[in-house]
């Protein structure tokens, strides 16, 4: 199992958007894929598990990634929270 930290960057936290592109990404991968915010534990594959954490502007996520391709899984959707906000720009 790998586990990253990431932050939130999007004006409007995790939301609908954001959340539709990393389901898209989550789901190309044969690991499972998790993220962690606070107590709660969202299946990255959907998204109204991802909207159900709430995770804010700046706030601080866990993604963690079990299986055979949990490297390429884990950067994948870290990378999801580098990109700007699709609602933005």
């Amino acid at each position: 199992m790998k586990t990253t930290h990431v932050q939130v960057r999007w004006a409007d936290g995790l939301h609908l958007r954001p959340a539709a592109r990393i389901v898209a990404v989550a789901r190309q991968f044969h690991s499972q894929i998790r993220v962690r915010f606070g107590p709660q534990v969202a299946n990255a594959t959907s998204v109204l598990n991802l909207l159900i954490l709430c995770a804010s502007l700046n706030a601080t996520v866990e993604i963690e990634a079990h299986g055979d391709d949990e490297q390429a899984a884990l950067d994948a959707v870290a990378h999801c929270f580098e990109l700007p906000d699709p609602d933005e720009g």
